[in-house]
């Protein structure tokens, strides 16, 4: 037992109850399989990151390959890496992919988060393509805006238009009066009628099918036609468990079971760690990133689409 039991992510915020955890002897040092600390960064208060960084023999620990001070970065908690930056961390110490929270930072909405080392100390700026990525990476979340995507289901796909979506996945049109009386409540319907009806489009750099009620555009099926001579990205924001991502390339599904939105790993590159910060949480923006796909608001996910067809009916989990 560390003393920790029952607490709730809130409860990193309450001093006085965390105190009284401490007092009471909980563990500083362990939660769990990982590190008071680093909860506390990502969801506590300033207050309570102070006191547990006050406690702990080392301020930088390593929980997953990262420290505390990483998970305030990532969480975006400027007020608690501040305390932590106050409490001895180290803002450059190299962590995944060779990134630390500080180059991190630099690529966030809050690049003077720490104070900078003298120019030109090496690992402690962004290169050019890192900026721009960045800049690009922050324009299209704000562009995608907030907005419910649970249980939907997208393609999103380089270098084709919705014309040539649809034209490859054999769309076919739809009564109008049936689309308008289904699109006010995709729900009343039968789950395999919806799941063949969707919409496909244009963005800049190619193209967004999307199905706001089910998986269809992100299966392994619909991803191989769509992906001829080209390359794209799966996403069902799935409403049991998470976001599930694949990519395919030239109608090969060759990657799958990914997390997009999940945050870094730690066996990721420097790129991915990047874009893992980037779109922390923001599962959407990821996916249209990797396609190289800039849509300037979320009509290409949430509707509606510049078409809506009904899809054959075939097996898309096979390919």
């Amino acid at each position: 037992m560390t003393g920790w039991d029952g607490i709730a992510r809130a409860g990193w915020s309450d001093h006085a109850a965390v105190l009284a955890r401490l007092e009471a002897g909980a563990d500083p040092e362990r939660y769990g399989a990982g590190r008071p600390l680093h909860q506390a960064a990502a969801y506590g208060s300033p207050q309570v990151v102070a006191e547990l960084a006050a406690r702990v023999a080392d301020v930088d620990a390593i929980e997953h390959g990262t420290t505390a001070l990483w998970a305030a970065v990532m969480a975006g908690r400027a007020d608690n890496a501040r305390a932590l930056a106050a409490a001895g961390a180290d803002p450059w110490l190299p962590q995944l992919g060779g990134w630390s929270p500080g180059r991190l930072a630099l690529a966030g909405p809050d690049p003077d988060l720490f104070p900078r080392p003298a120019a030109g100390t090496a690992g402690t700026e962004l290169t050019p393509a890192e900026r721009e990525t960045a800049r690009s990476g922050r324009e299209l979340v704000a562009a995608l805006g907030e907005f419910h995507h649970e249980g939907t289901g997208l393609a999103c796909v380089a270098g084709i238009d919705a014309d040539e979506a649809v034209r490859r996945l054999g769309g076919e049109p739809l009564d109008a009066q049936y689309l308008e009386d289904f699109l006010e409540d995709p729900y009343a319907y039968e789950m395999e009628e919806g799941l063949l009806i969707a919409g496909a489009t244009t963005v800049p750099g190619g193209c967004v099918v999307t199905q706001p009620w089910g998986c269809t555009p992100a299966t392994p099926g619909a991803l191989a036609r769509l992906t001829a001579g080209t390359f794209g990205y799966g996403l069902y924001a799935n409403p049991k468990s998470g976001n599930q991502g694949s990519i395919a390339r030239d109608g090969t599904v060759e990657a799958g079971d990914l997390h997009p939105g999940g945050g870094p790993n730690p066996a990721d590159t420097s790129e991915q760690v990047l874009a893992g910060y980037l779109f922390h949480h923001r599962a959407v923006a990821a996916a249209c990133a990797f396609a190289e796909l800039r849509p300037t608001d979320d009509r290409a996910v949430a509707g509606p689409a510049d078409r809506w067809v009904k899809l054959p009916d075939i097996d898309y989990w096979e390919h």
